[in-house]
């Protein structure tokens, strides 16, 4: 079953558990250089008006993503006084995406933990950027937590080996630190979010929170009627693992992972 594309309403049911972390990662970011700043993997546009705020007029602010759907709802961003916030958008696979001009910033949030072999992609990404330019980063690292382990685990019981389990790339923060500090300064953390999710009208509040994200590859594999006996599974499944608080909401810790690098001035 062929992948589909995001849907930009189901992903910002939850905008402000997702935002929050793009935020800190930016104020982290120092001064820039000269140069384009690029949201990488910006999909629908949510970190556009803080990115903007930061460094447009002195900045073009280009998005990067690979969905047109996202790319649309980018598109209909607007500044305060009307104008539209991003100055171009490029579909573009990351894998094979390149700047056209040295970035000033290259700035990622949520985006590069669904692409495979960090190792080649950092050190690309970060030879792209303008002498002192900065790739700030934020990805997921919750694959070994219950929420998503247990996508796996409900699947393979149903469904054995119809549903490839594909281990996340995101490696410990400390590790993007040695593989970068060779191109120049590197900064590196590791965030524990305590979420307080809301209850749902259907389902287990963790479901709806990763049915937009990791939950899809796994629902795509399989029939409607295969897909629903999987996502009761997984709610039966996450009601044990995420119990509900007396007042109906569920705690829900989420690991992520920072880096921000600032490149050389002179470049290795």
């Amino acid at each position: 079953m062929a992948v589909k594309d995001w849907d930009p309403a189901r992903y910002g049911a939850f905008r402000d558990l997702r935002l929050r972390p793009a935020l800190d990662l930016l104020a982290q970011v120092g001064e820039v250089p000269n140069g384009d700043v690029i949201d990488l993997g910006c999909g629908d546009g949510a970190v556009g008006p803080a990115l903007a705020a930061r460094f447009k007029p002195d900045h073009h602010l280009i998005g990067v993503d690979a969905s047109p759907a996202m790319l649309e709802k980018a598109g209909e961003r607007l500044t305060q006084r009307g104008n539209r916030l991003y100055d171009g958008l490029t579909q573009a696979d990351i894998r094979l995406w390149s700047a056209h001009t040295p970035p000033a910033l290259i700035f990622s949030n949520a985006a590069l933990n669904w692409l495979p072999d960090h190792a080649a992609l950092m050190p690309r990404l970060a030879a792209m950027l303008a002498p002192g330019g900065v790739l700030a980063v934020q990805m997921p690292r919750q694959g070994d937590a219950p929420s998503h382990r247990l996508l796996r685990e409900v699947a393979e019981a149903l469904f054995p080996g119809r549903v490839p389990a594909t281990p996340s790339p995101v490696l410990p923060a400390g590790d993007y630190a040695r593989m970068l500090l060779p191109l120049g300064e590197v900064t590196a953390w590791t965030t524990d979010y305590v979420q307080m999710l809301d209850p749902v009208p259907q389902g287990h509040a963790v479901r709806a929170f990763t049915e937009s994200t990791a939950m899809r590859p796994f629902v795509q594999a399989l029939s409607p009627d295969e897909a629903q006996t999987y996502v009761t599974a997984y709610d039966a499944a996450l009601a044990d693992a995420y119990p509900s608080l007396p007042d109906g909401r569920v705690l829900f810790p989420f690991t992520r992972v920072f880096f921000i690098l600032e490149r050389s001035r002179c470049h290795p």
